[in-house]
């Protein structure tokens, strides 16, 4: 298993949501970091979904 940090922001830049999860896979966090945010209703902002190393997953502006 992998950690990912998964972080939403407003649009002044504040963070609205920054915690990490683990997942099997790239695909499995994609999946797990999207979920979260329909969730949260925080699809529509700004947010990335990062591997431990720095790896840009999912991300949207």
């Amino acid at each position: 298993m992998k950690t990912y940090a998964l972080t939403v922001f407003s649009q002044t830049g504040e963070k609205l949501l920054d915690e990490s999860f683990e997942a099997g896979s790239d695909d499995e966090a994609k999946e797990i970091g999207q979920s979260r945010l329909d969730k949260e209703g925080y699809s529509e902002h700004t947010h990335r979904c990062v591997t431990a190393d720095g790896k840009l997953i999912l991300f949207h502006r």
